[in-house]
């Protein structure tokens, strides 16, 4: 029997989507990392006290990570109830609208604490849209992965969101490059206003993409559940769990990308911006390779391994890079980011979302990594405001940082060596238990 030359091209047509999309959406998610760090303490913070300012500025940042659970709960549902498509598209449309109006806010000194307001309300809305993005775009693409290459096509979502993060990282090393006063004033805003590109393209990509035939399939046998919360608390507890601690790899991503940052480029450092923000350039540019090669290693020997080999590697990596940043010394802080967040973290990042998407059977699969992942994401967002507490009141203690950034590394450790091998797994049976048939949930009719 032949198979129809569209299904043949669909894994490849929904990674493509999944790529292009997390790396637009995530583009507008990390440029208001880079302006928190840099920009916003000065914008919509008192400058009186610069220390204060910056704290809570980054506050803020982790503000769209303590959103992310609630949005994963509402988006997880429908996703589950409705099909990946949809979210993956309302979320784009969520996210290119909340990063737009980020560049018109006005300042401090033209509304007062209105301003930081707007700002922490811009951002919870973009939190409530990456919540279901990853799980959404993950899902979709591994339910129309080839059995043997589920980790590699999955992949395309993660290196997808290292390109936006490059991108971000690219549009504002000339806006970084501006005189302060227009940095200040206008320059900052220009980032954000790309959004509306960033949402008209994503639109027109995502909405041309095929359902999975997982999730139709599922849909028309046993229908889909009513209410996919209660399905998988009863069913996947323990996976959520695994998830969540598992998830909490991404404290490594907030640190890099914020916290170290904000120290380098700090008086006591005194790395400029333009050269701090190269480092992360090319890191990502690195980790836009070692993902898939990650990933297709992973469907050779297994998830947990690459994955350990992710979360034990960080911990000691990151270790290295914030001494490297302490020391001042810039060649050798480059090479230890690349070295550190383009290869290392990639291992565990490339290989999450097979992993973690395998842990759960079609009928809850978003709602499984949504809620799951977006929980330990809120941790891993707030982890650069515990960073720069822990780094005392002059911002320098960079080893207690790398030693709490290497406790984070510990629940992802555990997660991965409790959870079961699935990689040779059909993807028609993945999310049950050997030898027990699970229960089906009631149809669903229109």
């Amino acid at each position: 029997m032949s198979v129809p030359a569209e299904a043949v091209g669909q894994p490849k047509k929904a990674a493509t989507a999944a790529w292009i999309g997390s790396a637009l959406e995530y583009y507008d998610f990390f440029i208001y990392g880079s302006a928190a760090a840099l920009i916003f303490p000065k914008v919509f913070f008192d400058e009186s006290d610069p220390a204060t300012a910056t704290l809570l500025s980054l506050a803020t940042f982790g503000v769209a990570y303590a959103a992310r659970p609630v949005g994963a709960l509402f988006l997880g549902h429908f996703g589950d109830r409705v099909g990946r498509k949809k979210i993956m598209v309302f979320t784009l449309i969520l996210m290119g609208l909340s990063t737009f109006l980020i560049g018109c806010l006005p300042s401090r000194h033209q509304v007062g604490t209105l301003a930081p307001v707007l700002l922490v309300l811009c951002r919870v809305l973009q939190g409530i849209s990456a919540a279901g993005e990853q799980a959404s775009a993950n899902s979709m693409s591994l339910e129309h992965a080839p059995p043997h290459r589920r980790g590699f096509f999955t992949s395309f979502t993660l290196s997808g969101t290292q390109g936006g993060q490059l991108l971000a990282t690219l549009v504002f090393l000339p806006v970084a490059a501006l005189p302060e006063d227009q940095l200040l004033s206008w320059g900052w805003r220009v980032p954000f206003w790309l959004s509306v590109a960033v949402a008209v393209v994503g639109f027109v990509i995502r909405r041309k993409l095929d359902e999975t035939p997982a999730f139709e399939q599922q849909a028309a046998s046993e229908g889909v559940p009513k209410l996919p919360l209660v399905v998988l608390l009863r069913e996947h507890w323990a996976d959520v769990l695994r998830v969540i601690g598992g998830a909490l790899i991404a404290s490594v991503s907030t640190i890099f990308t914020v916290w170290a940052l904000a120290y380098a480029t700090s008086d006591a450092v005194g790395m400029s911006r333009s050269s701090m923000l190269w480092v992360g350039a090319l890191a990502n540019l690195v980790a836009l390779a070692a993902i898939p090669l990650w990933a297709t290693l992973s469907d050779r020997i297994g998830r947990r391994p690459v994955f350990l080999i992710g979360a034990a590697g960080s911990a000691v990596t990151m270790f290295l890079y914030l001494w490297a940043i302490s020391t001042g010394n810039y060649p050798l802080t480059l090479l230890l980011g690349i070295v550190a967040f383009g290869v290392v973290y990639s291992a565990a990042n490339g290989v999450w979302p097979s992993f973690y998407g395998e842990m759960f059977s079609t009928r809850v699969r978003l709602s499984g990594m949504a809620i799951g992942t977006q929980i330990g994401f809120a941790v891993a967002g707030f982890a650069v405001t515990f960073a720069a507490q822990i780094a005392g009141p002059d911002g320098t203690d960079w080893s207690s940082v790398a030693l709490f950034t290497a406790a984070l590394c510990v629940p992802p450790l555990i997660a991965a060596l409790t959870a079961r091998e699935t990689h040779k797994v059909p993807t028609e049976d993945l999310g049950e238990r050997a030898g027990q048939e699970a229960p089906r949930p009631e149809k669903v009719t229109a």
